[in-house]
């Protein structure tokens, strides 16, 4: 429904452009002039009284008493001005009968501080309090908009009662509102449906379709059983999404999003079996992890579908890229030349380590000068985000999840504290003894007065003095790639930032031990909790902390689920800054709550569904 231009003009300077923003435009209180029928403390209504006789105020008077009679209770009744003005006895003029609001008192006679005249009763007003608008303004446009015939073409009938009860109250919703200072449960959940059934809606008008380059619908069956291992049920429901979308004259624009371990690498080749004999680009955060996948790529691909891999530097390690079916990359691929109009699919792995513009450029690279038609577009994370956040997220682009793992995650956590060390340096030689490896991931690199923890530069000559084999690496190295390929090989501990928490296989891995985890977000430690027990062997998370006591780090301990883990952090971080993944923004909600209103959600997007349908 359209507003009125004057009303439009209005509303606009409130940040209000649609009907369903009015809806949410609520009261922040309520004046009832409802008759006192009864004396009773603390009781707010009108009364009708006569004014008694009394002594004018004299000029200065810091307090003026004036007696009345309340009719319809046949009793007394004191009202009390503070720093009275001359203009009150024109107001309160002795024998006449008139109209007040207040809050009864006894002291020990009834009587009311700071009586205000009212000319109506029995009326119950919302009191909106914006600077930019008048009250008696936004309340005649929200009578002119907010009425059933106008919300029953676009609310269900089931939310439009609750929701016009906050507008035009009763009795009984009044007395809810003042006893628990909130709206009732049906009101507010009106609220959160409108709220969220707006955003999902507005999603899904910022989604765009393209015509795909190609139409993939490559063999993929006979790969998946060449590979010396079943994959996982939820490998192959998102290998199906994926084939659905492929296959489709619709460029696919897809989220896969699986836990730490889930393989998403397997996912990424039978997507380059389906796009082949047009070719695919997989772009990665890392040179760590484009190595990585290229070999795992030579080790399981048909040896029909060439792969070449581009680093920084322009350094090829493989065959020729122009010709190469499978190209894998760090953003060393953003600078170089391709011939764009033979690519059919580009996906991102770790899509949350590259910025919008980052990835639109890889896009832009491999789209035809026709910009009608887009490459299929899938992107990779091993960064669950709550479930719900996931539903709404699908408004925008498609979703598959991973939930399940290939290895069953064998990880004990627990937090440690200082008198814990000794029991530490016996189970990290017992893993040396074992040829098993350890990480210790420090807070910093150097010392900081505003940290009570150790940097690495400070705890590394304990670690050499007292352990062989013993590998520093941070985020300011040149050569961390080589030191975390060395250490692969030859380490048994690697001092380290959270630089490692993407991009690293270590099958060795075993221990892992966080100082200051109370720093770090719920999904960096699962990410780097992630980085042990990668082949199914026995793994050990130690996170070392000054805190005496932390709920947020013994509930992560309780837990190796990732999507559990994003739950967490929704819970902690009170959803500030969650809503990314898709698009790298934040939105807060003023009534939903992402925790708990996952149905009024589903509820919200069946009506969007069949509105939509209809």
């Amino acid at each position: 429904m359209e507003f009125q231009k004057n009303d439009y003009i209005k509303l606009e300077k409130i940040g209000i452009k649609s009907l369903l923003d009015l809806c949410l435009c609520i009261p922040k209180s309520y004046t009832d002039t409802t008759i006192i029928s009864k004396l009773k403390a603390n009781q707010t209504g009108a009364l009708e009284i006569k004014i008694l006789p009394y002594n004018a105020p004299k000029h200065g008077a810091k307090l003026l008493k004036i007696p009345a009679h309340i009719i319809n209770l046949d009793a007394p009744l004191n009202l009390f001005i503070f720093h009275p003005k001359s203009y009150h006895k024109n107001i309160f003029i002795p024998n006449k009968t008139i109209f007040i609001h207040g809050t009864l008192e006894f002291n020990p006679a009834p009587s009311i501080t700071q009586p205000k005249v009212i000319y109506e009763i029995n009326t119950i007003t919302p009191h909106f309090k914006l600077n930019q608008i008048k009250d008696s303004t936004l309340k005649t446009i929200i009578n002119k908009y907010i009425t059933k015939e106008n919300l029953a073409p676009i609310l269900p009938i089931n939310i439009i009662h609750p929701l016009l009860k906050i507008f035009y109250p009763d009795s009984s919703f009044l007395s809810y509102f003042q006893r628990y200072k909130t709206l009732p449960k049906d009101s507010l959940d009106a609220l959160k449906f409108i709220e969220i059934y707006q955003h999902i809606s507005r999603l899904s008008k910022k989604r765009r379709y393209f015509e795909a380059k190609f139409i993939c619908d490559g063999e993929h069956q006979s790969f998946i059983q060449s590979l010396p291992f079943n994959l996982t049920p939820s490998q192959i429901n998102a290998i199906k999404d994926i084939a659905k979308d492929l296959s489709s004259k619709t460029a696919a624009r897809r989220i896969i999003m699986g836990d730490v371990g889930c393989g998403k690498t397997m996912v990424i080749l039978c997507s380059v079996v389906m796009a082949y004999p047009k070719r695919s680009v997989l772009m990665v955060p890392t040179t760590i992890l484009a190595e990585q996948i290229f070999a795992e790529a030579k080790k399981f691909l048909p040896s029909h579908i060439s792969t070449s891999l581009i680093l920084s530097q322009s350094r090829h390690k493989s065959e020729d890229s122009t010709k190469a079916h499978f190209l894998i990359g760090t953003q060393a691929l953003l600078h170089q030349n391709f011939n764009s109009l033979d690519f059919a699919l580009i996906m991102i792995d770790e899509q949350h380590r590259f910025g919008t513009n980052q990835r639109q450029a890889l896009q832009n690279m491999l789209s035809p000068s026709s910009p009608s038609k887009k490459p299929h577009f899938l992107q990779f994370s091993a960064t669950p985000i709550p479930r719900t956040l996931g539903m709404i997220e699908s408004n925008f682009i498609d979703f598959s999840l991973i939930t399940d793992l290939p290895f069953k995650k064998d990880i004990n956590t627990k937090i440690i504290h200082k008198n814990d060390f000794p029991n530490l340096i016996a189970h990290i030689k017992e893993q040396i003894k074992n040829k098993h490896q350890t990480i210790i991931v420090y807070p910093l690199v150097e010392e900081s007065e505003h940290i009570d923890y150790l940097s690495i530069k400070e705890g590394a000559p304990f670690w050499q003095k007292h352990f062989d084999n013993v590998y520093i690496t941070h985020g300011q190295d040149k050569n961390k790639d080589e030191i975390l390929k060395e250490f692969r090989q030859k380490g048994d501990i690697l001092l380290a930032t959270t630089l490692i928490e993407v991009g690293i296989s270590l099958p060795r891995l075993t221990t892992i031990i966080i100082l200051a985890p109370e720093r770090l977000g719920l999904a960096t430690l699962h990410q780097l909790r992630g980085r042990v027990s990668r082949n199914g062997l026995k793994g050990y998370c130690f996170l070392y902390t000054n805190l005496p006591k932390s709920q947020r780090l013994e509930e992560f301990s309780a837990t190796l689920s990732g999507f559990d883990i994003a739950e967490l952090d929704l819970k902690y971080r009170n959803s500030g800054d969650l809503l990314s993944g898709a698009r790298q923004s934040g939105e807060s909600f003023r009534f939903y709550d992402l925790q708990k209103d996952e149905e009024i959600l589903k509820n919200a997007q069946e009506f969007k569904k069949n509105k939509d349908t209809n």
